[in-house]
Protein backbone atom coordinates (compact mmCIF):
# COMPACT_ATOMS: atom_id res chain seq x y z
CA UNK A 1 0.00 0.00 0.00
CA UNK A 2 1.28 3.32 -0.84
CA UNK A 3 2.39 6.11 1.63
CA UNK A 4 0.98 9.27 2.15
CA UNK A 5 2.94 11.02 -1.01
CA UNK A 6 2.80 8.19 -3.09
CA UNK A 7 5.80 6.38 -1.95
CA UNK A 8 5.54 2.46 -1.37
CA UNK A 9 5.84 1.57 2.17
CA UNK A 10 8.82 -0.55 2.96
CA UNK A 11 8.54 -3.63 5.06
CA UNK A 12 9.26 -3.57 8.82
CA UNK A 13 10.74 -6.35 10.53
CA UNK A 14 7.61 -7.41 11.46
CA UNK A 15 6.45 -8.08 8.68
CA UNK A 16 9.45 -9.40 6.38
CA UNK A 17 9.77 -13.25 6.24
CA UNK A 18 11.54 -15.08 8.96
CA UNK A 19 14.13 -17.96 8.57
CA UNK A 20 15.60 -19.85 10.70
CA UNK A 21 19.06 -20.02 11.81
CA UNK A 22 20.72 -23.57 11.59
CA UNK A 23 22.96 -24.74 13.98
CA UNK A 24 25.45 -27.64 14.21
CA UNK A 25 25.25 -30.79 16.55
CA UNK A 26 27.89 -31.04 19.54
CA UNK A 27 29.91 -33.05 17.46
CA UNK A 28 33.64 -33.91 15.72
CA UNK A 29 33.05 -32.03 12.69
CA UNK A 30 31.29 -29.02 14.45
CA UNK A 31 34.09 -28.86 17.59
CA UNK A 32 36.63 -28.92 14.94
CA UNK A 33 34.77 -25.98 12.67
CA UNK A 34 34.65 -24.15 16.32
CA UNK A 35 38.09 -24.12 16.65
CA UNK A 36 39.95 -23.47 13.69
CA UNK A 37 37.73 -20.45 13.59
CA UNK A 38 37.64 -19.10 16.93
CA UNK A 39 41.90 -19.55 16.88
CA UNK A 40 41.95 -17.86 13.81
CA UNK A 41 40.13 -14.86 15.10
CA UNK A 42 42.23 -15.37 18.37
CA UNK A 43 45.27 -14.76 15.94
CA UNK A 44 44.05 -11.95 14.13
CA UNK A 45 43.00 -10.23 17.75
CA UNK A 46 45.27 -7.46 18.55
CA UNK A 47 45.30 -8.34 22.34
CA UNK A 48 45.65 -11.72 22.21
CA UNK A 49 47.77 -12.94 18.96
CA UNK A 50 50.75 -11.65 20.17
CA UNK A 51 50.34 -14.12 23.35
CA UNK A 52 49.20 -16.90 21.17
CA UNK A 53 51.91 -16.44 18.70
CA UNK A 54 54.98 -15.73 20.97
CA UNK A 55 53.53 -19.39 22.91
CA UNK A 56 52.71 -20.96 19.30
CA UNK A 57 55.05 -19.64 17.22
CA UNK A 58 54.99 -21.31 13.64
CA UNK A 59 53.30 -24.78 15.42
CA UNK A 60 50.20 -23.95 14.77
CA UNK A 61 49.30 -26.77 12.71
CA UNK A 62 49.80 -29.33 15.70
CA UNK A 63 48.45 -26.66 17.91
CA UNK A 64 44.79 -26.82 16.36
CA UNK A 65 44.38 -30.48 16.37
CA UNK A 66 45.16 -30.78 20.11
CA UNK A 67 42.99 -27.62 20.68
CA UNK A 68 40.01 -30.14 18.95
CA UNK A 69 41.23 -33.13 20.66
CA UNK A 70 41.05 -30.72 24.03
CA UNK A 71 37.21 -29.29 23.56
CA UNK A 72 36.29 -32.88 22.21
CA UNK A 73 37.53 -34.41 25.32
CA UNK A 74 35.90 -31.70 27.37
CA UNK A 75 32.45 -31.50 25.83
CA UNK A 76 31.98 -34.73 23.50
CA UNK A 77 33.47 -37.31 26.30
CA UNK A 78 35.85 -38.18 23.82
CA UNK A 79 39.23 -39.11 25.43
CA UNK A 80 41.03 -38.25 23.11
CA UNK A 81 43.19 -35.37 24.82
CA UNK A 82 46.55 -36.33 27.37
CA UNK A 83 48.29 -33.36 28.71
CA UNK A 84 48.60 -31.16 31.43
CA UNK A 85 46.90 -28.02 30.27
CA UNK A 86 47.23 -25.85 33.55
CA UNK A 87 51.40 -26.32 33.70
CA UNK A 88 51.46 -25.63 29.76
CA UNK A 89 49.73 -22.56 30.11
CA UNK A 90 51.29 -21.40 33.47
CA UNK A 91 54.30 -21.34 31.70
CA UNK A 92 53.44 -18.68 29.22
CA UNK A 93 54.84 -14.80 29.98
CA UNK A 94 52.72 -11.48 29.26
CA UNK A 95 49.08 -13.00 30.33
CA UNK A 96 46.94 -10.11 32.20
CA UNK A 97 43.65 -10.14 33.07
CA UNK A 98 42.28 -8.51 29.98
CA UNK A 99 43.32 -11.57 27.98
CA UNK A 100 40.79 -14.03 29.73
CA UNK A 101 37.85 -11.49 28.88
CA UNK A 102 38.75 -11.03 25.57
CA UNK A 103 38.95 -14.69 25.00
CA UNK A 104 35.95 -15.53 26.55
CA UNK A 105 33.98 -13.06 24.20
CA UNK A 106 35.50 -14.48 20.85
CA UNK A 107 34.71 -18.05 22.85
CA UNK A 108 30.89 -16.42 23.19
CA UNK A 109 30.82 -14.88 19.40
CA UNK A 110 31.77 -18.08 17.84
CA UNK A 111 29.80 -20.85 19.77
CA UNK A 112 26.96 -18.41 19.96
CA UNK A 113 27.03 -18.26 16.30
CA UNK A 114 27.17 -22.30 15.12
CA UNK A 115 25.39 -24.06 17.89
CA UNK A 116 21.51 -23.96 19.59
CA UNK A 117 21.67 -21.48 22.71
CA UNK A 118 21.49 -24.31 24.96
CA UNK A 119 24.73 -26.11 23.57
CA UNK A 120 26.34 -22.91 23.30
CA UNK A 121 25.84 -21.81 27.06
CA UNK A 122 27.03 -25.30 28.07
CA UNK A 123 30.66 -24.60 25.87
CA UNK A 124 30.79 -21.23 27.74
CA UNK A 125 30.36 -22.54 31.49
CA UNK A 126 32.74 -24.39 30.89
CA UNK A 127 35.08 -22.50 29.19
CA UNK A 128 34.34 -20.31 32.09
CA UNK A 129 35.62 -22.63 34.76
CA UNK A 130 38.82 -22.89 32.62
CA UNK A 131 39.41 -19.26 32.36
CA UNK A 132 38.78 -19.16 36.25
CA UNK A 133 41.15 -21.49 37.10
CA UNK A 134 44.01 -20.48 34.72
CA UNK A 135 42.69 -17.11 36.29
CA UNK A 136 43.95 -18.10 40.16
CA UNK A 137 47.02 -19.72 38.55
CA UNK A 138 48.47 -16.56 36.97
CA UNK A 139 46.86 -13.94 39.53
CA UNK A 140 46.82 -16.14 43.26
CA UNK A 141 42.61 -14.99 43.41
CA UNK A 142 39.73 -16.19 41.69
CA UNK A 143 38.75 -13.36 39.30
CA UNK A 144 34.96 -11.99 40.82
CA UNK A 145 33.98 -12.25 37.70
CA UNK A 146 35.65 -12.72 33.85
CA UNK A 147 33.24 -10.77 31.74
CA UNK A 148 33.63 -10.41 27.98
CA UNK A 149 34.33 -7.88 26.09
CA UNK A 150 31.28 -6.03 25.35
CA UNK A 151 32.01 -5.15 21.75
CA UNK A 152 32.41 -8.80 20.76
CA UNK A 153 28.59 -9.18 21.75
Amino acid sequence: MPAPGGAARRPTDCTRTMTTTSFLPPDSDSVTRLVHEFYADVRADPLLGPVFDGAIGDRWDTHLPRMVSFWSTVMLGARSFQGNVFGKHMALEGVAPAHFAAWLGLWKKHTERLFAPEVAQEFQFVAHGIARNLFRGFFGVFPDTIEPDAALQ
